[in-house]
C-alpha cells in the first residue's frame, strides 16, 4: 500500500477574486523530481523567504488577458497547465516559464506549382486563421507550432488540390477550403492548435493557357450570338408571314399602312419624304 506523501503548500491572497500558490515541495511518484530536486526546491523557498520583500518582485509575473504561462519547475511542467491571465507566482533559480499568445494568427501560404488530375500546372495560394487551443500541447508536444502549421499548410494543400481537376478548383473553392481545414485541424489537433479558417486566394494559370480558354469561350459566345440572331429571323419572317397574310385579305389595311409610316416619317422632322407608288400606276405607262 503507497504511503502518503507529505505536501507543503502556501497560499497567499494578494486579492479576493486571485490566489498565488506555492508548488507541493513533494509530488506524486509519476511526476516526482526526485530528493536533489526536493532540496533544490526548499533552499529556492528559503532564499526567497531570506530577501523578502525585495524577492517578491522577482516572484510575481504578469500574463495578459490573451496570454497564458507554462511554468517549468526544474525542467518538468508544473501541475496545474497553463497559468494567467493576471499575476502567479515562480520560485527564483529553480522555475522558468515561457508565454504563449492565445490570439488567432493568419499566415499567407506562398504561392504552391501544382499538378492537377488533368495534369494541368497551376499557381495556387491563400490564408490560413488558427489559434492556440492548448497552450502546454503548444510547448510541451512541437518546437514551434508555428512554423509546423505553416510547412503543413502548404503540404495539405498540395495534397488536396493534386486530386482535383482544373473545373473543380476553379468552381469549388468552399469545398477545397472547408477539406484543407478539416486535414489541417485534425493534424494540428496533437500540437493544441485549432484551424479556424482556410480560405483559396488566388489560382494563376499559365498565359497560354489563358489565351485558349478566352480564345475557347469567345468561340463559344459567337457561336451562342449566332444561334440567337438566327432565331430572331425565324421569328421576324414568321410574324412578316402572318402579317402578309392579314393584309391579303384587307386591301385597306395597307393603305392604313402607309398613312402610319408618313406619320411616323413627319413627326421626325425630315425634309425629305418619299411617296411610294403602286405598281398598277406604272403599268400603264409600261405598256405604252
Amino acid at each position: 500500500m503507497k504511503s502518503e506523501h507529505r505536501t507543503i503548500l502556501l497560499q497567499i491572497s494578494l486579492f479576493p477574486s486571485m490566489s498565488v500558490f506555492w508548488p507541493t515541495a513533494y509530488e506524486d511518484e509519476d511526476v516526482s523530481i526526485g530528493l536533489c530536486g526536493c532540496l533544490l526546491v526548499a533552499l529556492s523557498i528559503l532564499l526567497m523567504l531570506l530577501t523578502l520583500p525585495l524577492s517578491v518582485w522577482m516572484c510575481i509575473k504578469i500574463v495578459k488577458e490573451y496570454e497564458r504561462a507554462i511554468i517549468f519547475r526544474l525542467g518538468r511542467i508544473v501541475k496545474g497547465g497553463a497559468k494567467g491571465p493576471g499575476l502567479f507566482f515562480i520560485l527564483p533559480c529553480t522555475d522558468s516559464f515561457i508565454n504563449v499568445d492565445m490570439r488567432t494568427i493568419t499566415f499567407d501560404i506562398p504561392p504552391q506549382e501544382i499538378l492537377t488530375k488533368d495534369s494541368v500546372t497551376v499557381s495556387v495560394d491563400g490564408v490560413v486563421y488558427y489559434r492556440v487551443q492548448n497552450a502546454t500541447l503548444a510547448v510541451a508536444n512541437i518546437t514551434n507550432a508555428d512554423a509546423a502549421t505553416r510547412l503543413l499548410a502548404q503540404t495539405t494543400l498540395r495534397n488536396v488540390l493534386g486530386t482535383k481537376n482544373l473545373a473543380e478548383i476553379l468552381s469549388d473553392r468552399e469545398e477545397i477550403a472547408h477539406s484543407m481545414q478539416s486535414s489541417l485541424d485534425d493534424a494540428t489537433d496533437a500540437w493544441g492548435i485549432k484551424v479556424e479558417r482556410v480560405e483559396i486566394k488566388d489560382v494563376k494559370l499559365p498565359l497560354q493557357l489563358q489565351r485558349a480558354m478566352a480564345a475557347e469561350a469567345e468561340a463559344t459566345r459567337e457561336a451562342r450570338a449566332k444561334v440567337i440572331a438566327a432565331e430572331g429571323e425565324m421569328n421576324a419572317s414568321r410574324a412578316l408571314k402572318e402579317a402578309s397574310l392579314v393584309i391579303a385579305e384587307s386591301p385597306s389595311a395597307l393603305q392604313l399602312r402607309y398613312l402610319q409610316t408618313l406619320n411616323t416619317i413627319a413627326a421626325e422632322k425630315n425634309s425629305t419624304i418619299i411617296f411610294p407608288l403602286p405598281l398598277e400606276m406604272m403599268q400603264g405607262f409600261i405598256k405604252n
